[in-house]
């Protein structure tokens, strides 16, 4: 009898000692979640790239038609969604055309342009949706041209201007957008307006033949491709 009075004593004590227990233990601490990360696209640093296009030109007597392909390389940086850039280009042209002159009829001579090269140094501005950025530009511009005329009878050289550089402005827009945290693609349109310049012909012998005022524009459509350096894809919290 006396061994049934303890074990039962013992067993009350257990269970009147276990919720005790249970209330000494510390409560399990209450962790917050980390806030949800958006990447968030930095157009910012150096880039270089290259470009291919079509281009027309417009030289007073007559429309070149051709394409063009050439490197660019700039610098950008960034400040909330607004971008800014300075960036200088250089392609090599091959924008050709000819007509009919007008003035030297007997016997019948044609009038060729050519545009070999042309550069471009503009300053941009734009906006940024996160990876993609709409921006306009504008500067100098600068045309390396020959002009020459030929017997249209024969193909024979008249006379020529030589290579010819000129110097004029260009404006342009263009969209962008960054497909990695380092590259991204665009297209882009500019308008180089030349304005007008007083050419000399010779001829092969190196008399003079003619004198002739030409205006010159261009059109140009490019698709780029840039490569981006000291701009990283940020966290923003």
């Amino acid at each position: 009898m006396k061994k049934f009075l303890l074990g039962a004593v013992g067993f009350v004590a257990l269970v009147l000692t276990a919720p005790a227990s249970a209330a000494d233990l510390a409560a399990r601490p209450y962790t917050k979640a980390p806030p949800m990360i958006a990447a968030i696209y930095d157009w910012s640093g150096f880039y270089i790239g290259a470009n291919g296009g079509w281009g027309s030109s417009r030289n007073c007597w007559n429309d070149a038609v051709d394409g063009a392909t050439g490197l660019q390389i700039g610098y950008r940086w960034q400040s909330a969604g607004w971008v800014f850039g300075l960036e200088a280009q250089g392609d090599w042209a091959d924008l050709r055309g000819s007509n009919a002159s007008q003035f030297f009829t007997v016997p019948a001579q044609t009038n060729r342009s050519k545009i070999d090269a042309f550069g471009l140094f503009t300053g941009q501005i734009g906006y940024a949706w996160n990876n993609a950025l709409l921006y306009v530009k504008g500067g100098a511009a600068i045309t390396d041209s020959r002009f020459t005329t030929i017997d249209t009878a024969t193909g024979i050289l008249t006379s020529s201007t030589g290579d010819s550089t000129r110097w004029g402005g260009t404006i342009g827009a263009g969209l962008e957008y960054g497909f990695a945290s380092n590259w991204s693609v665009g297209v882009e349109y500019d308008h180089l307006f030349m304005q007008d310049k007083t050419h000399a012909f010779t001829t092969p012998a190196g008399a003079l033949f003619q004198t002739d005022r030409i205006r010159q524009d261009v059109d140009l459509v490019t698709a780029r491709v840039n490569y981006r350096w000291g701009g990283p894809v940020i966290p923003k919290y």
